[in-house]
């Protein structure tokens, strides 16, 4: 199902909070345009933009089961993230500018014409996540868990309750898939 899936956001975070990372792919694949173009909005750069909105839906991902329907739409609490988000970034901007200035390191700027790079590499990680959403569970879980989440092994099979070979072979079979899907879509 894609962006067009008939429930509603809070349906979907609160199967996203269940686990239901396709539910996640659907509430982003809805709602990452809105949110880049709002932190675009307030940042320096495009670059800065696509990193914030990452940071956004992954802080909403971690808190999905904390969001509640009856505070208000679930885009409010979204672009709430991306606001203090974006106000974080710009802590740390002015704290690196300063830095940076006492050291006398010059500025390396970004340039423009370079956002469409990074507006298709956003792109490329909707794709990526719904490829992910369209695997079979045991796959994601250890895909997800080796890739995304970085973890060894040994702890992935633990919390899987299978073997390390058997992770393995998902994280092969797994990104395997993905790397098919993401080739037949282009």
């Amino acid at each position: 199902m894609g962006p067009l899936d008939g429930r509603g956001d809070d349906e979907l975070l609160a199967a996203a909070a269940r686990g239901d990372g396709a539910a996640f792919g659907v509430f982003y694949e809805r709602h990452v345009a809105t949110v880049l173009a709002f932190v675009r909005r307030r940042t320096a750069d495009a670059e800065t933009a696509a990193d914030l909105t990452a940071e956004v839906f992954a802080a909403a991902l971690v808190a999905c089961s904390r969001y509640r329907s009856g505070r208000g739409p679930a885009l409010g609490w979204l672009l709430g993230i991306a606001r203090n988000k974006s106000r974080e970034s710009a802590r740390r901007g002015r704290r690196r500018d300063a830095a940076r200035r006492r050291l006398g390191i010059a500025e390396i700027a970004f340039a423009e014409e370079d956002r469409a790079g990074v507006e298709k590499l956003v792109a490329e990680g909707s794709r990526v996540l719904a490829g992910l959403a369209d695997l079979p569970e045991d796959e994601r879980a250890a895909v997800w868990g080796r890739v995304v989440d970085e973890r060894a092994y040994d702890g992935l099979a633990r919390d899987l309750g299978c073997s390390q070979e058997l992770v393995r072979q998902r994280v092969s079979r797994g990104l395997r898939r993905l790397r098919a899907r993401l080739e037949t879509d282009e």
